[in-house]
């Protein structure tokens, strides 16, 4: 990195100057240019730099930015901008040799030190543009989070959230402004948090109470979570498909014939790392699937409404393909054809047609051919009996 970078980005408390180190006074002081929000740059005195408020949405001001090399320039960004802050996004767009950070206190470092929480067991959220559904995979008594909110609005929407998935009996820990002059620290029940009114920058801490219904940690979350017309993967046979997609960090995957989305939808709950594409030929089951995913927190799954082999032409490469639905010969023979060398494929078949079909291209291409088998007990007259689902033939193989 230059040792004389122009952009600095530097990390402000709500106590402006005050929280400041030596070295990003001086970078104030120096600098020609100071960019940031409104409510940021309210905070700094005048330098006799010009000042430019980073405009809405977010992405605007990259060219604006990039307009200003070469000149000395300071963009003010909240407490620890590399923490669900601006300065990830800014340090993508420029060269390392382009910028320096200097952070400030995060408010998770505030929130907790108010609340003697240790940081490194609470889980941190950042859902300033993001929905609050975004909690439900974590949401178990006991967790402790903290969260970051848009505005104090947001607060009255999260304590509804909260109570509409069984968690009312959560104490929520609204916390304005830390850090600064205007800081406000308040706890409350979720029934006064609807009828209270909060001042951004505003973040809210919580421990989860209730008895609202944990999602398991294990793959096969249970069919009930996902809406259906009856076309879903089943929990015992999803758990042994995900261990054979086996993801890993950073990998996406095509989930061909999405039928609820729960293989994609459950693909991404194993990190957040990974990403998605879900291909359905239904408009009714693309916009279920969209659904389910954005009701269990995973807005980040693509779908599109279309047939493969034709929709997958110009989507991302994938690391992972599964077909729940729509093999064929075309299918696959296009996947061998255009997918490079390495990608992982499973698929799952059921009539003894696409049973056949697997079976020859397993002699062609090899992998692992696997036949499940499940049975439940159930009711036979006045006794119990075993009632078998139909068996799913899974082939598994390396491209």
């Amino acid at each position: 990195m230059s040792e004389t970078p122009w952009l600095t980005i530097l990390g402000l408390g709500e106590d402006g100057l005050d929280g400041l180190s030596t070295a990003s006074r001086q970078e104030l002081e120096r600098a020609e240019v100071i960019m940031g929000p409104s409510r940021h740059l309210s905070l700094v005195p005048e330098t006799g730099a010009e000042r430019i408020a980073w405009p809405v949405p977010f992405a605007d001001g990259l060219p604006i930015l990039q307009g200003l090399k070469g000149r000395r320039t300071v963009v003010l960004a909240s407490g620890d901008p590399f923490w669900f802050g601006a300065g990830s996004v800014i340090a993508r767009n420029f060269a390392p040799e382009d910028w320096v950070a200097r952070p400030g206190p995060s408010t998770f470092s505030l929130a907790a030190a108010r609340l003697g929480w240790p940081l490194e067991s609470t889980a941190t959220f950042g859902l300033h543009a993001a929905p609050l559904t975004r909690l439900r995979p974590h949401l178990s008594c006991g967790l402790r989070a903290i969260v970051l909110l848009r505005d104090g609005a947001a607060v009255a929407e999260l304590a509804r959230y909260l109570t509409e998935t069984g968690f009312g009996d959560t104490t929520l820990h609204v916390m304005e402004a830390l850090g600064g002059p205007r800081e406000r620290a308040r706890s409350m029940s979720l029934t006064e948090a609807l009828l209270g009114a909060f001042e951004h920058p505003v973040c809210v801490a919580f421990e989860v109470s209730g008895d609202g219904r944990s999602l398991p940690l294990a793959s096969g979350k249970p069919d009930e979570i996902f809406e259906t017309d009856g076309q879903i993967t089943k929990r015992p046979v999803r758990a042994l498909t995900l261990s054979a997609l086996a993801p890993a960090r950073g990998e996406h995957l095509w989930d061909i014939g999405g039928g609820s989305g729960s293989i994609g939808i459950e693909w991404l709950m194993c990190d957040p790392s990974l990403t998605a594409t879900t291909i359905e030929p239904r408009a009714d089951r693309a916009a279920r699937i969209r659904a389910n995913a954005d009701a269990l927190g995973q807005d980040r799954l693509q779908v599109i409404h279309g047939r493969a082999p034709d929709a997958l032409d110009g989507l991302p490469l994938p690391d992972v393909v599964f077909i729940g639905g729509g093999l064929s010969d075309a299918l696959l023979d296009w996947l061998a054809s255009n997918l490079p060398s390495g990608t992982r494929l499973v698929a799952n078949a059921v009539t003894l047609e696409s049973e056949a079909l697997l079976s020859q291209w397993h002699t062609k291409l090899g992998g692992d051919l696997l036949r499940i088998e499940l049975a439940q007990a159930g009711e036979l007259g006045t006794r119990r009996s075993w009632k078998s689902a139909y068996p799913v033939v899974q082939w598994s193989v390396t491209l």
